[in-house]
């Protein structure tokens, strides 16, 4: 919800073109073999209980969040559900729609709408899959026009330190958006982006 109240502060209109492309090349953080985050023992009792360790990190127009959570399934299965883009929409609230039209063995091109309050907002995405190397990265596709003034992120997924049956899992965000936004606004679209994706990860890869 904060999201879009957000959007509604910045932009109340929107018409980004898919067959132009998007104004800059980037000025999020482009996230490459990203790392895993050092944890106090405060941060890993917080984990053990069952709940997510949350950061943020402010940046321009927009803001980075970190999310570290470890879930009750192994790496392949954490993998295939954030991997599983055409069911997002089914997970995910207020994501309309979220199709793929590029794909590779490193490489899967996704176009996503949200839309509530209604507002409609539409961006490309091309993620660039590490599989091997228990990592995911994106950002936008820039050769298409996007709602969002940018957006860049990660997943990183490695066996937990804490306890070998449990996967963890680290969730990355950096979302630029057009125009002026409050900050309070931006530390509320920070946090409850990270809450989201955490919730549903975990509920998705814990199932059966």
């Amino acid at each position: 919800m904060w999201f879009f109240i957000a959007l509604l502060i910045s932009n109340p209109s929107w018409s980004a073109d898919p067959n132009k492309p998007h104004p800059h090349q980037g000025i999020a953080t482009q996230f490459k073999n990203p790392k895993r985050s050092d944890l106090t023992a405060t941060q890993e009792a917080k984990l053990k209980s069952g709940q997510s360790v949350k950061t943020q990190v402010k940046a321009g127009n927009g803001g980075r969040g970190i999310a570290v959570m470890d879930i009750q399934a192994t790496p392949d299965r954490v993998w295939q559900i954030i991997t599983s883009f055409e069911k997002y929409p089914d997970w995910i609230d207020e994501l309309s729609l979220c199709e793929v039209y590029g794909k590779s063995d490193e490489s899967v091109k996704a176009k996503f709408i949200i839309s509530t309050l209604m507002i409609k907002v539409e961006y490309y995405i091309q993620h660039r899959l590490h599989k091997a190397d228990g990592y995911l990265t994106w950002s936008l596709d820039y050769s298409k026009e996007s709602d969002l003034d940018d957006s860049t992120g990660y997943w990183l997924i490695y066996p937990s330190p804490a306890d070998p049956t449990k996967t963890r899992v680290e969730y990355s965000v950096d979302i630029r958006i057009k125009g002026w936004v409050p900050s309070f606004i931006e530390d509320m679209l920070a946090d409850q982006g990270l809450e989201d994706a955490t919730r549903w990860v975990k509920r998705e890869s814990e199932k059966g």
